[in-house]
């Protein structure tokens, strides 16, 4: 599930930046991670040393067009600021999209103006909406819905999901000379045929099925619950809290936040097929045991781990 070193433009790959809770702790740095799916570039969240830890995983984070800010606790954006202005001290021209709860606008143009600092490229900023699934981007090839979440504050999680592929032709069987055309028709799953409509060949004689939609959820932070499990149903990664292990799940039922075994049992029931734990308490340096917890429940977990990429085969 790790990267390999030569990842083609077809790739879906998720890079941890940060998988800390509320403060840095071990070395763990608070929330984000960057998101790479078919060429296109999202950062989500962007805590405390987000753009420091892209530069130490030799992320390029001028290829980032979107940010996805699940709420406006501090873990979750602080970094968010000093990311704008490496960006324009950097010569940045492309247009930055952040997607946010209200509030982080303004928290941001406050600063603009008493720093006197105004970035010369656009930032055009999407308002979330809390307590519901909506559609927020939308391209040839993937979409991206928000999750609503149960905490403290308006919260979002984000479900990335690549729309169907073309069927892809069977170049063994292909017959010579076909036009574009007829090649374009067998992709889009059509018959091949002839300019008075007669079939000359059928699209399942020639083509194979096409290669499989990925997808990605990416759940933090949450208080338990099943409330949202219709909207992550069946992803292929799905990366989810896990603040506290079992013994403190009263202080995570007080705080809104998942114990390992809550993450755990969302997966199972969401059918995820991988489930990435992250958002540590500092209370726990040594994070196997939550792990284990996980694994007992769902044995597809691992560790959301800084540094590391983790990759969805087609």
């Amino acid at each position: 599930m790790h990267v390999e070193p030569n990842v083609l433009a077809l790739s879906f790959k998720v890079t941890i930046l940060g998988s800390s809770g509320a403060v840095p702790a071990y070395g763990r740095h608070p929330s984000a991670q960057y998101v790479e799916i078919q060429n296109r570039h999202f950062l989500i969240d962007c805590g405390e040393a987000a753009q420091m830890q892209m530069m130490r995983y030799q992320v390029n984070f001028h290829r980032i067009s979107h940010i996805f800010i699940t709420h406006l606790h501090g873990d979750h954006y602080l970094g968010l600021m000093g990311l704008i202005f490496t960006m324009q001290l950097q010569h940045r021209t492309g247009p930055l999209h952040i997607y946010s709860h209200d509030g982080l606008d303004d928290n941001l143009t406050v600063q603009f103006r008493h720093s006197r600092f105004m970035p010369t490229y656009d930032i055009h900023f999407h308002r979330l909406k809390p307590g519901v699934s909506e559609m927020i981007y939308e391209d040839d090839v993937l979409t991206v819905h928000t999750v609503p979440l149960i905490h403290a504050i308006a919260c979002s999680g984000f479900v990335f999901r690549e729309k169907p592929k073309p069927r892809r032709i069977d170049k063994n069987v292909l017959p010579p000379n076909l036009a574009i055309k007829q090649l374009t028709d067998l992709k889009a799953g059509l018959d091949v045929v002839d300019d008075e409509g007669r079939v000359l060949y059928r699209n399942q004689d020639l083509t194979l099925p096409p290669r499989h939609s990925r997808s990605y959820a990416y759940c933090s932070d949450t208080g338990f619950t099943d409330s949202f499990i219709p909207y992550i149903r069946d992803v292929d990664l799905l990366y989810n809290e896990a603040t506290f292990m079992v013994d403190e799940e009263s202080k995570a039922r007080e705080t809104l936040h998942c114990t390992a075994r809550d993450a755990a049992g969302i997966a199972k029931a969401a059918g995820a097929r991988r489930l990435l734990l992250g958002h540590f308490s500092a209370r726990y340096k040594d994070l196997d045991p939550l792990l284990q917890e996980a694994r007992d429940v769902f044995p597809e977990t691992e560790l959301a781990t800084e540094g590391e990429t983790y990759v969805i085969p087609e």
